[in-house]
């Protein structure tokens, strides 16, 4: 079982993925960079938050044409599991593994704050350890997290059921009070119609320990290893 993660010009979010999957579940992970073309049999591939390349153009629009992104494409197209964090999940969509795109957070600002989110699905190798509906508390930091999709291809993710999380209280209630960056149906995280690419603005790699405000990040990283074990 081997975790691949993959740093890019800005990433800075790197080690603390590095030290989730080291600590957190007792693995050594293998550092990937962007310029690399070999993922080295690695099972689930995590692009971490940052800033690639300084967020120039867009989110992600740079870091898309890295030369590891395209063994990331087929890494994903052969099933193996992807899970881009806040600039990671910006890379995914820019680089079309996920549906839809990033516009700036509708207050203008960057938003640094402890979230709650309603788990949509628990069917999924990144969230089998969680309940259905269950309520997580997930940091988030960013600016561009304003998920917008048009209109005919929202409806088609929510009939295909890829929201995977939503911005709510903490008692689960899903409004826009609650949405911090105005996403639209408050969506803080999906995944692909497979269901093994997943993309979300929270960083669970942040909630690893109580001491840190919450742990509840580790239920995420738990569930891949759960599926990876089941798997093998």
């Amino acid at each position: 079982m081997k975790f691949g993660i993959i740093t890019f010009p800005g990433s800075n979010c790197d080690y603390d993925c590095h030290q989730a999957v080291e600590e957190g579940l007792g693995l050594k992970p293998v550092r990937i960079w962007h310029r690399e073309t070999d993922l080295q049999g690695c099972d689930c591939i995590i692009l971490p938050g940052g800033f690639s390349y300084g967020d120039y153009l867009r989110t992600g629009a740079i870091a898309r044409f890295s030369p590891v992104m395209q063994k990331v494409k087929d890494h994903a197209e052969r099933g193996g599991l992807v899970i881009g964090i806040c600039n990671g999940f910006q890379i995914l969509l820019e680089s079309g593994l996920l549906p839809g795109a990033m516009m700036v957070n509708r207050g203008l600002q960057f938003v640094c704050k402890t979230v709650n989110l309603s788990v949509e699905r628990n069917d999924l190798a990144f969230t089998n350890k969680l309940a259905k509906k269950q309520v997580i508390r997930i940091p988030i930091a960013h600016k561009e997290g304003n998920y917008y999709i048009d209109q005919k291809s929202l409806k088609e993710l929510e009939d295909n059921k890829q929201v995977v999380f939503r911005y709510c209280d903490r008692n689960g209630q899903i409004s826009d009070a609650d949405n911090p960056n105005g996403s639209l149906n408050n969506i803080a995280g999906i995944v692909n119609k497979k269901g093994n690419v997943l993309g979300m603005m929270p960083h669970p790699e942040r909630a690893m320990e109580e001491l840190l405000g919450s742990d509840q990040g580790r239920l995420i990283f738990d569930s891949i290893k759960a599926h990876l074990q089941k798997t093998g």
